[in-house]
């Protein structure tokens, strides 16, 4: 008998070392190597299993991979085009994150840390869908009576719906070939099991092979697959890497502390932008939509207050205000301090040096907080000015104008560079009530927006001597 040869996956990357090391030499992280022991026994006895079944979900062998057909060498341009239309989830937010609705034959992962509210956005999902097609909904965390609980307090309707506690995948394939539902539910990830793999749920080598596994059945049936996946402490994906290497499309549903609004937001998708950015409400009746997500952003005080700015975020294919807040204080002993929420500490470093290189002013004696209001994660250089205007505004106790909106990448040269959209930004800032703008030379509207003083500057000390002129 062969002897069986284990490897040890990353959790973090995915890469496999041929022995067990504190430090994995790919990606840097230490103590994210898992064992992991490939079988070809159970290899062999999972793809006999799966050829029982009509949809073909073979496991990795020479007659097929991910594609579930013969391996054939075409022409690029012999390639027939099949135009399979979207499904909508019945929320045009989610849509919206996954581009225009589910597409069939492919597989989406949801993240999201406990209580984010995962599992019911996706009940609300599959409970609208069932109403024009065929749905499975698996839970493998839940009884099917709380499962009706959480339905009837939410008020869906549950004739349609098929619904099932499994973790077995073997049993869900089965299932799949009886029902031959369009879009199947999985409910998590994390618990789902492969007979033929010799370790728990949980574990790097299940999470793995099933989700290989149900990748394999929705490329070949053609079917719809969600997976729900959770989150670590750092608020990373469980599990390994490879698993969004997988999948087709990843969107993370963030819940900032003390808020009742969640985030849907699009960070990988075959299919269509990535970055793009879903609102929701969570309320008694389960998520409802928020077609305006500016609005909710902005709930400004009456009154100016010095350190506050409004920017405008370019989140996917949409414009998105947002207010910025700076407080700028003396050091209260030992080194001056550097805290960004929402935003990149390094690059509020790094601004605070150019403010002191290019204009003179030094805060080396002061400490220095910024945050974004809403519990949104800016990722964008767009909002460098604006952030640096706040510091400034708190540094001086001098409030801006409340009417003011203001965006531009800052260079450590001192020049404000222009950004992406920035026509559509300032028509989405006019549309909500904003008079003057602070923006890069290279973002100047033409035709000039009526009603709307434009300020476009070209370096820092420029933006400077215009807001001390307002």
């Amino acid at each position: 008998m062969a002897k069986t040869q284990s490897v040890y996956v990353c959790a973090d990357c995915g890469s496999e070392h041929p022995k067990w090391q504190g430090q994995c030499v790919s990606c840097g992280v230490w103590n994210t190597l898992t064992r992991f022991t490939p079988s070809a026994q159970n290899s062999a006895s999972g793809a006999n299993q799966a050829r029982a079944i009509s949809v073909s979900l073979a496991r990795p062998s020479s007659g097929g991979g991910y594609s579930g057909s013969e391996t054939e060498v075409k022409q690029l341009s012999e390639v027939e085009l099949i135009n399979s239309p979207r499904i909508s989830s019945g929320f045009d937010e989610f849509d919206r994150v996954l581009g225009g609705g589910l597409v069939p034959g492919s597989v989406v992962l949801m993240g999201g840390e406990p209580g984010a509210g995962k599992s019911t956005l996706l009940l609300q999902v599959s409970a609208r869908l069932a109403n024009g097609g065929n749905v499975l909904y698996v839970t493998g965390e839940e009884s099917l009576q709380q499962l009706a609980m959480r339905a009837t307090r939410l008020k869906l309707p549950m004739d349609k719906l098929r619904v099932a506690a499994e973790t077995r995948a073997e049993e869900i394939a089965a299932l799949m070939q009886q029902y031959q539902p369009s879009v199947l539910v999985l409910d998590s990830i994390q618990v789902m099991q492969l007979a033929s793999i010799d370790s728990v749920p949980g574990s790097v080598s299940q999470v793995r092979e099933t989700a290989a596994f149900f990748t394999r059945l929705a490329k070949q049936a053609g079917i719809v697959v969600i997976l729900v996946g959770h989150v670590t402490k750092d608020g990373g994906l469980a599990g390994p890497k490879v698993l969004e290497h997988m999948i087709d499309c990843f969107v993370m549903l963030d819940s900032p502390v003390g808020s009742r609004y969640r985030t849907l937001r699009g960070l990988k998708n075959r299919f269509g932008a990535v970055n793009e950015l879903g609102v929701f409400a969570m309320t008694d009746g389960g998520m409802k939509e928020v077609s305006n997500p500016s609005a909710i952003f902005l709930q400004r005080s009456d009154k100016p207050a010095a350190g506050s700015v409004t920017t405008v975020l370019w989140e996917g294919t949409r414009p998105l205000l947002i207010e910025l807040q700076a407080l700028v204080d003396d050091v209260q002993g030992g080194y001056p301090k550097r805290l960004a929420i929402g935003l990149d500490a390094q690059r509020l470093g790094m601004h605070l040096a150019v403010l002191h290189r290019h204009c003179g002013i030094a805060l080396n004696d002061q400490d220095v907080f910024a945050n974004v209001v809403g519990g949104v994660r800016v990722g964008e250089p767009g909002v460098d000015l604006a952030l640096i205007l706040a510091v400034l505004s708190s540094f001086k106790n001098s409030p801006l104008p409340a009417d003011m909106v203001v965006f531009g990448e800052l260079g450590l040269t001192g020049e404000v560079r222009p950004v992406a959209n920035g026509q559509e930004r300032l028509r989405e800032a006019f549309k909500h009530g904003f008079k003057r703008a602070i923006i890069p030379e290279g973002n100047t509207p033409r035709p000039a927006i009526k009603g709307m003083q434009v300020i476009a500057v070209d370096s820092l000390l420029q933006a400077l001597d215009a807001l001390n002129e307002t």
